[in-house]
């Protein structure tokens, strides 16, 4: 006979405890504590691609990129993550006094795993749309050259551009960047997804 044990439903500031103290990252999801999966290297490639453009573009702007190790809190869904990207314009604002946590970003670049995918694109966006801050969206797909990019208009409502050829380029509206798919698929084989 199976006997069910209840799951256990942590506060907030238990899993800063345990997430301080852990090895792996983990997310937070209204209570749950679920553990992070690790990237391939072309997540990785892209990750760093684009980091390494959107960094060097932005030195003279006011504005700063995080990669993936800073926490991002969403108050409105409790809901604690750690997006591939983020670009914070001004200053950061930190959730908890130390500087892992933030509140603040105006965008924020996911690349899209078999197993994220239909979260990045379905309730993490919902929930990242809750941020004031927030104006950009960008999921860069591993398995094929694809970049969906996602603008917050004056009037709050989203528009979707999409772009599928090399020599396209995305354009982001927060800050002056701009990137060919060309160069950021530049290490990026394919055959390794498959």
């Amino acid at each position: 006979m199976t006997i069910a044990s209840e799951k256990k439903i942590y506060t907030p500031e238990e899993y800063l405890q345990l997430e301080e103290k852990s090895a792996e990252k983990h997310e937070y999801r209204q209570g749950d504590i679920v553990l992070m999966t690790g990237g391939t290297t072309n997540h990785n490639r892209l990750v760093l691609e684009f980091c390494t453009y959107l960094n060097f573009a932005l030195r003279e702007q006011n504005a700063e990129v995080f990669a993936g190790d800073v926490r991002l809190w969403i108050p409105d869904y409790r809901e604690y993550t750690y997006p591939d990207i983020m670009v914070v314009k001004e200053q950061p604002i930190y959730q908890t006094p130390g500087t892992t946590t933030i509140t603040n970003p105006t965008i924020i670049v996911e690349v899209l795993s078999k197993s994220t995918q239909a979260r990045d694109r379905g309730d993490k966006f919902r929930f990242y749309r809750s941020i004031p801050e927030f104006k950009e969206y960008i999921l860069i797909d591993q398995y094929s050259l694809l970049v969906e990019h996602f603008l917050k208009t004056s009037e709050h409502q989203w528009i979707l551009t999409e772009y599928e050829t090399k020599e396209s380029k995305l354009s982001l509206d927060s800050v002056e960047f701009e990137i060919s798919l060309e160069e950021l698929y530049k290490r990026v084989n394919f055959d390794e997804g498959v």
